[in-house]
């Protein structure tokens, strides 16, 4: 069956059909104009672990995601579909999350790792396996692209796109990251580890194609990451929290501020989303939930002037949702906003 014969036979108003695709959407990768990467991984995080399920726990909520955006009509022919999650690199994960834990576990109880022939040894495994699923992700990536599509990344945790910036470093010569997130993460190896989820915007400075990055909602960070900030030469424009609540507060409404924002990105824009850059009040269970941060509208506003604007969203992630063992919550927000994005990126692009 074609994918125009699927269009025609389904029912967006119907349940979502769990053996379907994600979203109850009937399209395969091949045939879906949107393809989501889905990375089960949380080797490095430093805090609580969980996102490794994120995934997952999305795609089993996105059956409840009503498929009706008033904001674009018939927004679901356009075509989302998710490969199968890989149980090689969940494997891995699991496996190097073990030697992750004993690591840090060392180090925060004060021990020279140097002096430990297998703490190096699993900080080197470490290393190695995320340069592993660096390659990983830009192969997948880069495969969707070839063909056209336009690609969504779910981790994970916020280490997991690095590879897709590889591969967007290949398609474009220059392009911005807006960064939405509740931290800078712009620490240099942390805890030892080269790709931890706290360095994944320090690590972008390394690809010279990502000309700047703007964040938005930045509220827990280190005097380290704030000296790189300032001292970027504009490479790096921080719209802290604390400033935009504070402007609020002296008249400032979100969207002018949102304006702003949208003033400091050029042309192509790779949106990368922690969760946690919301009110943890929607993402409870994220791994390092901070007070403070965005309503799911502010976002999807954003996100949505942006894609007004005439500037192109190249491709967007998700990251850091990590599912509770008692409800859906954290993963019914994240397939929530997944759809807005992939419906908004593929806006922007011309799809609609």
């Amino acid at each position: 069956m074609s994918k125009l014969d699927k269009i025609k036979k389904f029912d967006p108003n119907n349940l979502g059909d769990s053996s379907s695709n994600i979203f109850g959407l009937p399209f395969t990768c091949e045939e879906a104009d949107v393809v989501i990467v889905p990375v089960p991984w949380d080797v490095t995080v430093s805090y609580s672990d969980g996102t490794i399920n994120g995934p997952s726990a999305v795609f089993n909520a996105s059956f409840q995601v009503d498929l009706y955006d008033p904001s674009i009509t018939d927004a679901w022919k356009l075509g989302i579909a998710m490969e199968e999650i890989s149980n090689d690199v969940k494997s891995r994960a699991e496996l190097l999350r073990t030697k992750a834990k004993v690591y840090i576990a060392a180090i925060t109880n004060g021990i020279d790792t140097t002096q430990d022939a297998d703490l190096e040894k699993d900080k080197a495994l470490v290393n190695a396996g995320s340069e592993w699923l660096n390659a990983w992700v830009k192969q997948r990536c880069l495969e969707w692209m070839n063909k056209g599509k336009l690609v969504a990344l779910l981790g994970g945790d916020h280490s997991t796109p690095f590879g897709m910036l590889q591969a967007l470093a290949e398609k474009y010569p220059a392009f911005a990251i807006l960064q939405i997130d509740a931290h800078a993460d712009l620490r240099p190896a942390f805890e030892g580890f080269t790709y931890s989820h706290a360095s994944i915007m320090y690590n972008a400075l390394t690809i010279p194609q990502v000309s700047k990055i703007v964040q938005v909602g930045i509220r827990d960070f280190c005097q380290q990451e704030a000296e790189l900030i300032q001292n970027s030469n504009g490479r790096i424009k921080t719209f802290f929290d604390r400033d935009i609540k504070q402007d609020r507060y002296l008249g400032k409404n979100w969207s002018q501020q949102v304006q702003e924002i949208i003033a400091e990105l050029p042309e192509e824009i790779y949106i990368s989303f922690d969760i946690d850059g919301l009110d943890p009040k929607l993402c409870p269970n994220t791994g390092t939930p901070v007070a403070g941060g965005f309503e799911f509208e502010e976002i999807a506003y954003l996100i949505q002037e942006i894609s007004k604007s005439g500037k192109k969203i190249i491709a967007v992630d998700l990251n850091e949702v990590s599912p509770s063992s008692n409800d859906e919550w954290d993963a019914n927000v994240g397939a929530r906003m997944l759809y807005r994005m992939c419906n908004l990126m593929a806006l922007s692009n011309g799809r609609f």
